[in-house]
């Protein structure tokens, strides 16, 4: 087999303001400049889903309802760096992803395919449960008492037709009608960072680093439609100054059908560099 190489190059950006203020201020100069680093870290998520216009283009539109993406956050992405990314087929159905820099190290890496994930199984399948309201006050998520094996609250909502339009558009420049268009399906940006959203419904953590994510998608979410997102605190641990969590989510739609299920892997307590 002739290995299939195809690459596109993105001009990085921050996808918001450059604020100490925000919800993560590791996503803001100052912020970022407290824990050793040169800039503001753009959002691995947002990173992620700079790359969905070449996976679809390769992979085609049946990734969105039925593929998976296992990804791994290496090195920072500052804005106004020039990216390359890169897919390259390791079998049938099957591409390596890597998302680098000028430097030529990789932001990003992981890989991409369709149909079901190979390391599905190790994923927790969380039940669906209605969703639960927002609290007044949440914990503080810490490393000694994290909740091991714990069900989190599940979390409602979704995202209108309007809201997600501006996500394709602000964070993702995006020009494809699929998230574009009349009736947009989420962005899988907007998916990639939706268990961040989930955990901080049960805790709060500040600042933060996505580490990795691993993502089967079983259909697509539509604008518009409510979704539940369940989900189990599977493990933490702490490696070179950082405490990690690891969390496994299923996001249901109508009729309760799940659509996707994926494992987030976040920094939550940041150690100076």
């Amino acid at each position: 087999m002739t290995s299939r190489l195809i690459q596109d190059k993105f001009n990085a950006f921050l996808d918001g303001p450059d604020s100490p203020d925000i919800s993560n201020p590791i996503h803001s100069t100052s912020g970022a400049n407290d824990y050793g680093y040169s800039g503001a870290l753009v959002g691995g998520a947002t990173v992620f889903g700079w790359a969905t216009d070449t996976i679809l283009r390769t992979l085609g539109d049946g990734w969105l309802a039925n593929g998976w993406a296992s990804i791994s956050f290496r090195r920072p992405t500052y804005p106004g760096e020039e990216l390359l990314i890169t897919l390259e087929e390791v079998s049938d159905g099957e591409f390596g992803l890597q998302i680098s820099g000028l430097d030529q190290n990789n932001r990003v890496e992981g890989s991409v395919g369709v149909g079901v994930a190979p390391w599905l199984a190790e994923l927790t399948d969380t039940e669906y449960s209605e969703s639960e309201p927002v609290k007044s006050t949440l914990e503080t998520l810490h490393f000694p008492t994290a909740p091991l094996g714990e069900v989190l609250r599940p979390l409602g909502g979704g995202s209108s037709a309007a809201d997600a339009i501006s996500y394709a558009n602000d964070k993702q420049h995006s020009q494809d009608d699929r998230f574009i268009g009349d009736n947009p399906v989420l962005h899988p940006g907007w998916i990639c960072a939706r268990p961040i959203r989930f955990l901080h419904h049960s805790y709060d953590y500040s600042p933060a680093i996505h580490a990795r994510s691993q993502i089967q998608f079983f259909g697509e979410i539509k604008a518009d439609e409510p979704i539940v997102t369940t989900g189990t605190f599977v493990d933490a641990y702490q490696r070179k100054g950082h405490s990690y969590a690891v969390v496994d989510c299923s996001t249901y739609g109508p009729q309760n059908r799940e659509l996707v299920r994926q494992r987030h892997t976040t920094i939550f307590e940041v150690g100076a560099r």
